[in-house]
């Protein structure tokens, strides 16, 4: 029987996501954790692993995604978090008019048990929209346009967002780590 880690996220829904794909409850904590500066978003996934699991005590796991916008070199990367509090949807849109629109999601998840620390990546390659459109995601959705799609990630029926959230969450790795253990 695998040792299933906790969680760290504030993020009910990430939760249960990761439960329904492992086919277990996963417990979660809202743990606050200090962000490094770095473009490197495994750097960034193993200072909050390491950092989580000196909080928690026990074994973890944390996720972190970046979004890059192909035309300003890795930028907004793992700033998007604060490039999307300073600007809006349509700013955003903005940055790269003119320019390659090409973008590529990013998202690295850790593991860290005090001794085995392993590290799960996936990539979403799409583009970014000339503007924001749809409801439905959260976050950076209403502006990426998923490869071999034409509308963005927010205005997606339910069955291609899944197909796209399960390639750019490295959720099947995790499983086959997990059932190793």
């Amino acid at each position: 029987m695998p040792k299933y880690p906790v969680f760290i996220t504030g993020n009910q829904k990430k939760a249960d996501y990761l439960s329904r794909y492992l086919g277990h409850p996963v417990e979660h904590v809202k743990v606050d954790l200090d962000e490094i500066q770095s473009l490197d978003l495994r750097e960034v996934v193993r200072h909050k692993v390491r950092q989580a699991y000196a909080k928690v005590g026990r074994p973890v796991l944390v996720e972190d995604v970046s979004l890059e916008f192909v035309a300003l070199g890795r930028l907004p990367g793992t700033f998007i978090k604060w490039f999307q509090e300073e600007l809006s949807h349509a700013q955003l849109c903005a940055l790269v008019d003119g320019k390659d629109r090409a973008a590529v999601a990013r998202c690295v998840f850790g593991y860290y048990d005090g001794e085995v620390e392993s590290y799960f990546e996936g990539e979403l390659r799409g583009r970014i929209a000339e503007t924001p459109a749809g409801t439905d995601g959260f976050g950076w959705d209403p502006i990426f346009i998923p490869d071999g799609y034409d509308v963005t990630r927010a205005q997606l029926g339910e069955e291609d967002d899944r197909l796209t959230y399960l390639q750019l969450k490295p959720f099947a790795q995790i499983k086959e780590f997990l059932l190793q253990g």
